[in-house]
């Protein structure tokens, strides 16, 4: 959703001059405290306050991006509550220029009660209801505000559950209970995995270099060359790699330290992706990049992301249909989970979910192109060389034509936020594939409405999505709102009219967003 500002409210806004308790940011502007941002910010963004002046906005993150225009991220609370789907960006694109809006949810909150008839113990007990598998572990009840769109607001418990999900996967299960009735509003999960069901991966990516540390007696398996530096670990036995001679694996699961070559070089190409082609400095552009562990689980065929932990987690496979799970696009994939949620945060349920998986494929696609592996060349299929022999030409997903799978959606419907998120997330794939490659790329990909779309190349598409992820999606942006990011997104980049932008609506009228 967006709404247009003019310059100089926007402005006013965002930045104050002459004021006390002012906060300094990147560029060394000043912005206002949270007291400021919430009369000015909720009067300039058209929005009714609540009756007793307790909802404000507060700013969480300045981004000046390399055109010289702001976006402040402000996060929505009411009575000191967080507001889920309350964030907003705030585009402020200069003097004279006109300045907009991106919101996940703009609807009302004047005369909402925050207190709750529930306590967490309650609410926590009408959660675990939703839980499927064994729990072990904590929990925790946030008392907050459940305002995400197409849905009447509702002061909720946001309830996290740890366990383990029946295929051994690791679980953080959070979970929406109306704090007031007990209902069940919602739930995602807080580990997001490449959904290898019944399946693993594994690296092939031959001899390649990676960083490492030296240690009394050796090396160990830590680079201490990019951003804060990372390690690769064993999950088997907690303890980080090491190496006499600095020479790592031979190559086959035979060495325990081979799965951890391939995490490891998989870390490095991934944060060497971001920092050349989108100069972020880690996944979360202060230089972190999170760590790696191989050896999860008894023929585990998976791997996941958690972002808790904010590390990379992956198992060795079953030795039927999957080796170890460590492929470039696997570890590109895992690590772009963490970039999403420390930008737009897109929840991991419906077609926000959807589009939260897509952009950890486009990702992991892009590293393995990236990487230029002749051991494993980049294409747009994901997890293809985790397969083993008998199951060789098997991919996860396919992104130009992601049916082929049997289960992911090719074209939009109404129904789409209803599927699993890595089936839903074959709409966004099918659009970024005829966007870099066109349908008549190879492979050739069908589209949706039976005509021809030309690509424009993969680095100007994946340039056109990374914008849209950090500068105008949020946390609820569903297949619609991923439409207008990625039209603003190559607007600002190539402009309007250009044969980009033009290429970016054509491709989502391709798989029937429009």
């Amino acid at each position: 959703m967006k709404r247009m500002l003019p310059a100089a409210v926007a402005t006013l806004a965002l930045w104050g001059c002459g004021d006390s308790n002012h906060a300094i940011v990147n560029d060394s502007r000043e912005v206002m405290d949270a007291s400021q941002q919430s009369v000015i910010a909720s009067r300039a963004m058209g929005l009714v306050a609540s009756s007793d002046a307790s909802e404000k906005f507060v700013t969480r993150t300045v981004f000046v991006d390399d055109t010289g225009a702001e976006h402040v991220r402000f996060d929505r609370t009411l009575g000191g509550l967080r507001v889920l789907g309350g964030d907003v960006v705030v585009h402020n694109r200069g003097a004279g220029l006109a300045s907009d809006v991106t919101w996940a949810s703009d609807v009302s909150l004047k005369g909402l009660s925050t207190k709750p008839v529930l306590d967490a113990a309650a609410a926590t007990t009408y959660a675990e209801k939703a839980f499927v598998g064994k729990r072990s572990g904590p929990s925790s009840a946030e008392l907050m505000v459940d305002a995400r769109p197409d849905l009447k607001p509702a002061v909720s418990y946001e309830v996290v559950l740890e366990g383990v999900r029946p295929d051994g996967t690791p679980s953080e299960l959070h979970v929406l209970v109306d704090a007031r009735t007990g209902e069940l509003r919602g739930s995602w999960e807080g580990v997001e995995t490449t959904a290898a069901v019944g399946t693993g991966k594994s690296i092939n990516s031959g001899t390649v270099s990676i960083g490492t540390n030296t240690i009394s007696g050796g090396y160990e398996m830590r680079d201490v060359t990019r951003g804060n530096g990372f390690y690769t670990m064993n999950y088997a036995t907690g303890l980080v790699f090491t190496d006499a001679d600095n020479v790592w694996g031979n190559g086959a699961t035979s060495d325990a330290a081979s799965s951890g070559v391939d995490a490891h070089y998989g870390q490095q190409v991934t944060y060497d992706y971001y920092k050349n082609v989108h100069n972020r400095n880690g996944i979360d552009n202060a230089g972190n990049t999170g760590y790696s562990r191989v050896h999860y689980g008894t023929k585990y065929n998976n791997a996941f992301w958690q972002d808790s932990c904010f590390c990379m987690t992956y198992g060795d496979g079953d030795g039927t249909t999957f080796r170890p799970l460590t492929a470039l696009d696997v570890a590109g994939h895992e690590m772009s989970h963490g970039v999403t949620s420390r930008t737009a945060g897109l929840v991991y349920s419906g077609e926000s979910g959807g589009l939260n998986e897509a952009t950890s494929d486009i990702f992991g696609s892009m590293v393995e192109f990236y990487a230029n592996n002749a051991n494993d060349p980049g294409d747009y299929l994901i997890g293809e060389v985790i397969y083993t022999p008998t199951k060789a030409g098997d991919a996860l997903r396919y992104m130009y034509k992601p049916n082929t799978d049997g289960s992911s959606a090719n074209c939009w419907s109404s129904t789409v936020g209803s599927l699993d998120v890595h089936y839903s997330s074959g709409v966004a794939n099918h659009f970024f594939y005829l966007l870099a490659e066109g349908s008549a790329g190879n492979p050739v990909s069908p589209t949706c409405n039976g005509l021809a779309v030309a690509g424009i190349g993969r680095d100007a598409a994946a340039k056109i999505w990374y914008r849209a992820l950090t500068v105008y999606m949020t946390s609820s942006t569903n297949y619609k709102a991923a439409r207008t990011a990625t039209l603003n997104a190559a607007k600002d980049l190539y402009g309007n009219p250009s044969t980009q932008y033009t290429a970016v609506g054509a491709a989502w009228t391709a798989v029937s967003v429009n």
